[in-house]
């Protein structure tokens, strides 16, 4: 972990601004390659990541691990990270005020990182990243560039689970991904 990572990390750590500090179990930072080319964004942690401290390791989290695989990347490649950093009570979304209170330690992820694409794992991530009017249902998998950043949204894992017939959409984008990246090199 780089040094600036390991600060903010220790900072996050100790943050009480809202509500859902009192009832975590674990802060949910992130995980993976502090210089990775690609950084993948969710809304927040569920249960599982919450008992384990970790983005991505429950359910959605192996199917998002498969479908990495599916295009020959693996997780220690890319950085992920969730919009808030601790578990809403009972896996709600998050509300307003709490993606308000925790954005910023996103927001310094990212420029830790400095990823060439950022790609937004569903509806809420990709609204408070990409654009507040993004239509998951139709817009995922298509790139814009924001600065020098490229930014995708992309269908959440765990949609797909409840949905399994969106299985071959949500390898599609990872497809794109994995096109657009081989593209930038």
């Amino acid at each position: 972990m780089k040094p600036e990572m390991e600060r903010l990390y220790n900072e996050c750590r100790g943050c009480k601004d809202c509500e859902l500090a009192k009832t975590r179990n674990n802060l949910v930072f992130g995980t993976g390659n502090d210089d990775a080319r690609v950084m993948f964004i969710g809304e927040g942690p569920g249960e599982t990541e919450d008992r384990l401290g970790e983005p991505f390791v429950g359910r959605a989290g192996q199917l998002f691990d498969r479908m990495l695989a599916g295009v020959d990347m693996e997780r220690k490649e890319v950085y992920i990270a969730n919009i808030v950093k601790c578990r809403p009570p009972k896996n709600r979304d998050p509300l307003p005020e709490e993606k308000e209170k925790c954005i910023h330690w996103l927001f310094e992820q990212i420029e830790i990182v400095k990823p060439e694409m950022i790609v937004c794992l569903g509806r809420i991530a990709s609204a408070v990243i990409i654009d507040a009017d993004i239509r998951i249902s139709k817009d995922h998998g298509k790139l814009t560039k924001k600065g020098d950043t490229w930014m995708m949204p992309m269908l959440h894992p765990a949609a797909v689970l409840r949905n399994p017939s969106l299985k071959p959409e949500a390898f599609n984008d990872f497809c794109i991904l994995r096109d657009k990246l081989e593209e930038l090199k």
